[in-house]
């Protein structure tokens, strides 16, 4: 669950493992001298370009990707309030558009920028899961699931649809459940795997509860899964449960 963030900033940005809190407008400020105060070499696009983006604070990239400020504040102190708030980057990256739309100083430009950025991470992640095995980029598949899955409120279950070399063909969420469970039907998850010739495939599903750990539900959907797909010579090559960035594999615990 995601909580809104302080109204010194925002009405809706919601952090990673909080409800409704409201901060008061103090913690948000930041003493790093506006922008305009600078000395040229000083600023952040300067320095990035100088001697490299590792140069740089997390409020610092985020002000760039933001590229004006605020609400009353410069970039760099409109991203640290927003950082602050949402639990660091990652937070902040998953923050759906209507949160983000509800920041006081960010607007449209600024909230789509920040979707972008998490886009173009998402389909970097996709391309090293697409152009390598997914048996050994397995760090890939983790990094990517964790993306597509998180900040989800809902449960949602799906495949990675594989070829007979273990490459990707498709990735497709097949069932969308309530916050706490997902109804799957085997023969759904059969007949996405023939529409898409796969010949392995790779099941996920996340716990909005922030949980990864399987449940004994979950253990015996993979078990029956895992025989139903058979039977269609479809290999069960893991089942992973995503909760934020935290994965747990079944075939890791060697449950399959």
């Amino acid at each position: 669950m995601r909580p809104t963030i302080p109204r010194a900033v925002s009405r809706g940005c919601r952090g990673p493992h909080q409800e409704g809190t409201l901060v008061d407008s103090a913690v948000l400020g930041t003493t790093t001298p506006p922008i305009v105060e600078l000395a040229v070499g000083e600023r952040p696009r300067e320095r990035l370009l100088a001697a490299g983006p590792a140069t740089l604070r997390d409020a610092e990239l985020v002000a760039l990707v933001l590229q004006t400020g605020g609400g009353g504040r410069d970039a760099v102190a409109l991203a640290h309030g927003l950082l602050q708030t949402c639990g660091g980057m990652h937070g902040l990256l998953c923050q759906d558009a209507a949160a983000l739309l509800e920041v006081r100083g960010l607007g449209e430009a600024k909230a789509a920028a920040l979707l972008a950025v998490r886009e173009i991470l998402k389909r970097a992640e996709r391309g090293v899961v697409q152009s390598a095995p997914v048996l050994t980029s397995s760090d890939a598949v983790r990094r990517y699931l964790n993306l597509h899955l998180d900040g989800l409120e809902r449960e949602r279950f799906g495949a990675l649809l594989l070829d007979t070399r273990h490459r990707l063909i498709a990735l497709e969420d097949i069932f969308q459940g309530s916050i706490d469970r997902t109804m799957v039907y085997p023969r759904e998850v059969v007949k996405c795997c023939l529409r898409h010739n796969a010949a392995a495939v790779v099941l996920y599903h996340n716990h909005p509860s922030g949980d990864a750990e399987p449940s004994p539900g979950d253990i015996a959907l993979t078990n029956r899964l895992q025989s139903v797909l058979g039977e269609v010579d479809v290999r069960l090559l893991d089942h992973v449960v995503v909760a934020g960035m935290k994965l747990v594999s079944l075939a890791e615990r060697g449950l399959l």
